[in-house]
């Protein structure tokens, strides 16, 4: 670059302008009327603008103007050498103050200045205006904590006189818009928000149908001894939609049980995510409470009754009343599925039961039951599964080193080798047929049309591969087929006891060996 166009980038600047939902001075038109005006002082000239537009501080997600300008400069194509920004806050009010410094430093280390235009220092590097620097940073941090705090004890306060702080109504109950008197406005749809200051939302009954279904609900759970999978499959069987119109899920079952809005009480804060931390579940002594203060649809009696039988089900179980509660869901239903035992409502998920007997084959073979599947087939189609995934990596290595390109459909299971031939890959599993003879299974979608089809046949006890079929894929227009030990010679044909055969077809020649 010449000293001619050095000079001219020195005089070039970029603009960055934030703006969440603070103040009418940090309006983008104004941090930007103020960016001119310093930089009209100094000679520089804005050759262009970065916005982030109602986005916090608190981090770079969701800030595309400055994520945008970190990669122009540090992509070595910025044609400015200066970025013009209102003040230290609109950088970010970040809580690790180190961040912060980290973002100007990658700008100063691609030789891009960051100049603060409405603070009364110059960010010239001298010890005085790294010291105000810093404490600005660390300033602009705490304003954003002091904020949260201030606007949690709001909510807090509000959430205690009953007012809904955000969310859905849920099944039965309503949203109401209500004036800074209390008086009944309109009904919230859903998707809709206040949108005056002194407006509150309290929870109301719903449509008069919803309320019998919360009721038929309960008496599903409590009185027909229902668990919510089964209760899940009658509201889908006989139609009934939830109140956005989808269908019913186990866990919406579940919230209709536990939810206390359905005897009247606000419950705030049972989780928090505060300053763009993790999301956090707080524990019950942290929630914020307020009861009766909503008109509750379900008898406290009734949801009482429902929760003691969900703090049953939720207990800590000896490995007896395990064993018991299966032997009787076994002796009632005659047999023992996860299916069965999500439903029992005397016994505890499935994963805690797998989870104390180190599997559920394991817990039905202290039962003294056996299933009709036989569930070690799970851990043959596991290792299978790895098997598969291993004999892709190698062929994907082994066409790099002989000079192809390899592309991996997951979805389809094929590997596009040179852009010009798909390929399937499967592993057979061994098993025997009702004769003792040994016979591999293989089933794909016809609708995956490959030109070569690989496949690998396991040893007896499935953990080496024997020997490859390498088919064509014009002949593997079946959806399952059975091979055996032998296939006749149209399909033996295509054996090989090693890949290497294909290998050698992918392998690339040069033209003058060729000839």
């Amino acid at each position: 670059m010449s000293r001619i166009d050095k000079e001219a980038l020195s005089l070039r600047a970029a603009a960055y302008v934030r703006m969440s939902t603070e103040h009418q001075q940090y309006s983008t038109c104004n941090q930007m009327e103020a960016i001119r005006n310093y930089a009209k002082l100094r000679n520089l000239e804005i050759v262009k603008e970065y916005s982030d537009e109602g986005k916090s501080g608190l981090s770079l997600q969701g800030r595309d103007g400055l994520s945008q300008l970190i990669r122009d400069v540090q992509s070595g194509e910025a044609d400015f050498s200066t970025v013009l920004v209102y003040d230290v806050s609109r950088w970010g009010r970040f809580q690790d103050a180190d961040e912060s410094a980290y973002y100007e430093y990658v700008c100063r280390r691609c030789g891009i200045r960051v100049q603060y235009c409405a603070e009364q220092f110059e960010n010239d590097g001298t010890p005085l205006s790294t010291i105000i620097k810093s404490i600005k940073r660390a300033m602009a941090g705490e304003y954003s904590r002091e904020l949260s705090n201030k606007v949690f004890q709001g909510a807090c306060r509000l959430a205690q006189k009953g007012y809904k702080l955000g969310g859905n109504s849920g099944y039965g109950v309503r949203r109401m818009l209500v004036d800074q008197n209390g008086r009944h406005k309109t009904i919230l749809q859903p998707g809709e928000r206040k949108n005056i200051q002194t407006d509150r939302v309290i929870i109301v009954p719903g449509p008069s149908e919803e309320i019998r279904v919360v009721h038929w609900i309960y008496g599903m759970f409590i009185d027909e001894r229902k668990g919510e999978l089964e209760i899940t499959r009658l509201l889908n069987a006989r139609g009934i939609r939830t109140e956005t119109g989808r269908a019913w899920s186990h866990e919406k079952v579940h919230l209709v049980l536990t939810s206390e809005k359905y005897i009247g009480n606000n419950i705030y804060h049972r989780r928090s995510c505060k300053l763009k931390g993790k999301l956090v579940t707080n524990p019950p002594e942290k929630w914020i409470r307020a009861d009766g203060v909503f008109q509750g649809i379900v008898d406290r009696e009734r949801f009482l009754q429902a929760q003691k039988i969900i703090r049953w089900r939720n207990h800590d179980f000896t490995d007896a009343e395990l064993l018991g509660g299966l032997r009787d869901l076994l002796k009632l239903r005659g047999r023992l599925t996860s299916t069965l035992i999500k439903e029992d409502r005397d016994l505890p998920c499935v994963s805690h039961v797998a989870q104390r007997f180190g599997s559920l084959s394991a817990a039905y073979q202290v039962v003294g039951y056996k299933p009709r599947l036989d569930y070690r087939l799970a851990k043959v189609n596991r290792r299978l599964f790895e098997k598969n995934l291993t004999l892709i990596a190698f062929l994907i290595e082994q066409f790099g080193k002989l000079g192809a390109t390899v592309k991996w459909n997951r979805r389809k299971r094929t590997l596009l080798i040179n852009d010009e031939v798909r390929v399937n890959v499967f592993v057979m599993r061994h098993c025997l047929s009702p004769f003792g003879t040994a016979r591999w299974f293989i089933r794909r979608s016809p609708r995956v049309r490959p030109d070569i089809l690989i496949a690998g046949r396991m040893d007896a006890r499935n953990d080496q591969i024997l020997d490859y079929f390498c088919l064509p894929g014009l002949d593997a227009v079946w959806r399952t087929k059975i091979f055996g030990e032998e296939n006749g010679l149209d399909l033996d044909a295509y054996r090989f006891p090693s890949l290497d055969f294909f290998l050698g077809l992918v392998a690339r020649i040069k033209l003058q060996e060729a000839a």
